[in-house]
């Protein structure tokens, strides 16, 4: 039995079967290679979904890793410490929001935009209780949570899991007219991708960014952008919605915002959004 092999069939032992990997197993990897434990050297062109942009063990990341766990581990958000608020602040000017609420998971910082639409709905627009609606696109992923799945159009993503969680509306990806046509007075907000993933890196017609932007502006519902794989530099500016100048009420962050070493996310929005919470 190859090495390869015998760690493949370890980890098909005792591992749950929910995903189907490449058969390489890797071992080492540097900057945008990889390594596997046959010395066999790849060039990573996946980038852990966008979660390593800066590279596999960024020096400078590694190092500010290393040197946090020296001094203080995991507090919780039970107490303060002395560098959340630097994260935040940094965040939020690179970003160029109020606030931000930081998470672990891209699911959990999607989750979390979900909850502070719905609070918004009740609280700043006065959608009946129980009564919101948030407005989705058909190819979509924004996660693996038993809420994310169950607006999924992929069989893959949400059989065996339903009952899907009420509340959402989905429609087809880049077209602008049948967000107008969604949009009733429950709604309070439409949840996009600037560019699809999972669907097959889906980019939209130009311009179609821009016009959701003035669509829900003009209808008075939030605009959410899910970068948590088109942030921090993969498409070439800082943020997807930059290219066309469309700033949604809330962002959408994580895969890259935590260097490849650390899960992090963040919902990013102005505080007259983020003062629901």
């Amino acid at each position: 039995m190859s090495l390869t092999q015998e760690f493949i069939e370890k980890e098909s032992k005792y591992g749950a079967h929910n995903y189907h990997p490449l058969p390489v197993v890797l071992t080492r990897a540097e900057g945008p290679w990889v390594w596997d434990v046959d010395g066999k050297r790849y060039l990573d062109c996946l980038s852990a979904y966008s979660a390593v942009n800066q590279g596999h063990r960024h020096p400078r990341i590694v190092q500010a890793l290393k040197k946090q766990l020296d001094r203080l581990d995991l507090t919780s958000r039970a107490f303060y410490n002395d560098v959340m608020g630097d994260f935040l602040k940094k965040l939020c000017e690179y970003a160029g929001f109020e606030a931000a609420l930081p998470m672990n998971t891209g699911a959990e910082a999607v989750e979390t935009g979900i909850k502070l639409a719905r609070k918004w709905g009740y609280e700043k627009k006065g959608i009946a209780e129980g009564k919101a609606e948030i407005i989705v696109c058909q190819d979509n992923f924004h996660g693996r949570t038993t809420t994310i799945v169950g607006f999924s159009s992929d069989p893959d993503a949400y059989s065996g899991f339903g009952p899907p969680t009420p509340g959402f509306r989905m429609i087809p990806y880049d077209d602008t007219e049948a967000l107008e046509s969604a949009i009733n007075e429950n709604t309070a907000a439409f949840l996009v991708e600037p560019i699809q993933g999972e669907a097959g890196v889906r980019v939209p017609s130009d311009g179609y960014l821009k016009k959701v932007r003035d669509i829900c502006t003009r209808e008075g519902i939030l605009l959410l952008f899910d970068e948590v794989q088109t942030g921090f530099g993969r498409t070439g500016k800082r943020f997807c919605f930059q290219h066309e100048d469309a700033r949604p009420d809330v962002l959408l962050v994580g895969k890259a915002l935590g260097g490849g070493l650390y899960p992090v996310s963040a919902a990013l929005a102005d505080w007259d959004k983020m003062e629901v919470f």
